[in-house]
């Protein structure tokens, strides 16, 4: 069982807002102000780390007890909040992100654990995964390569700025999952909406870049030597959709998106527009659970507190949360671990 600090309340452990970060990286639009209300003064927004612990970019508490404090801080003062399956933690292992690609990504790959602990001074490596809220008629992702290669070729193929023929592109549409594990050969194309899961990572290995230049006119830097050595260069069979089951219960329908080492992720459908009795939500002592809405809006109700939420709010449920009452008309993906 995990230990609880010394100042541990019950009381205290009750779910909170987060306010997201924003990143203004070239190929990003302006849904994420537009379709989400985040009133982030950049253009491109690019991403929005809704719940983060990674330097790069923390995750700020916005209600309750804790308002104001980082939520890496909160967690290092209560590390039972993550609950007993991350027992010895102290950040957070996961980062939800929402990017609007509005030109291509970067194609890239990440890498393993092993390899980041070894060559990232002792950093995770990253593993993802997209649900895509939206995409226009046309739009694809990379998926691994269409053909096998070798390292040479591979690497040959990426100096000389042509990789492109080799990769496997796959149409998406609006509701679709893909899993991206560690060393597989990826990018979002333009157009599409995303709703990221991964591994608490920064590390990112560009392959090919379309020669585009910053705001300053330089070109971005590429890693094609350490690309070279973490990518999966055998032919990827096309993802396919996972089988999902709607579970329906009175005010709540749920599906299991994705389930790995990492972090698992369901999605929650929720009306209780016409029935007196809420959906109840709590976390057990197994893991907390981090809950994004990605549309609608609803309220949630716990002991003597009334918080509302719109699209595109997170919120962080501590492990032994206090039961919790739903009432929307939304859907919200919930990440635990």
């Amino acid at each position: 069982m995990i230990s609880k600090s010394s100042d541990w309340n019950e009381q205290l452990n009750k779910p909170f807002m987060l306010k997201p970060v924003g990143m203004d990286y070239l190929w990003g639009g302006n849904r994420l102000n537009d379709d989400f209300s985040k009133g982030i003064d950049m253009s491109p927004l690019a991403e929005t780390w809704e719940c983060s612990t990674h330097p790069d970019g923390l995750s700020v508490i916005s209600s309750g007890e804790f308002h104001g404090k980082t939520l890496s801080f909160l967690i290092r003062e209560h590390p039972e909040y993550l609950g007993t399956n991350c027992s010895g933690m102290d950040e957070l292992p996961i980062l939800i992100k929402l990017i609007d690609a509005d030109k291509d990504l970067s194609v890239q790959v990440h890498p393993d654990d092993e390899y980041a602990r070894i060559n990232e001074d002792g950093a995770s490596g990253k593993s993802e995964m997209w649900y895509i809220l939206d995409a226009q008629k046309d739009s694809t992702i990379v998926y691994g390569l269409n053909q096998n290669m070798t390292k040479e070729a591979f690497a040959e193929s990426a100096k000389a700025g042509d990789i492109d023929s080799y990769l496997q592109r796959v149409p998406v549409k609006k509701n679709d999952v893909f899993f991206i594990p560690s060393g597989t050969i990826h990018a979002i194309g333009k157009g599409i909406l995303v709703a990221e899961i991964q591994e608490s990572s920064n590390i990112t290995y560009r392959i090919f870049d379309y020669n585009r230049t910053d705001k300053y006119g330089n070109l971005r830097s590429l890693h094609i030597q350490k690309a070279t050595e973490v990518a999966d260069l055998t032919s990827a069979n096309k993802p396919m959709q996972p089988m999902r089951v709607l579970n329906y219960r009175p005010g709540c329908a749920k599906e299991l998106l994705c389930r790995c080492q990492y972090f698992q992720v369901e999605r929650l459908l929720i009306n209780t527009e016409r029935q007196r009795d809420l959906v109840n939500f709590q976390t057990g002592a197994l893991s907390f659970s981090v809950l994004l809405c990605v549309d609608g809006c609803g309220s949630f109700s716990f002991e003597n507190e009334h918080i509302n939420f719109f699209k595109g709010d997170c919120f962080f449920v501590p492990a032994y949360s206090v039961p919790i009452k739903i009432h929307a008309n939304a859907q919200l993906l919930e990440v635990s671990c």
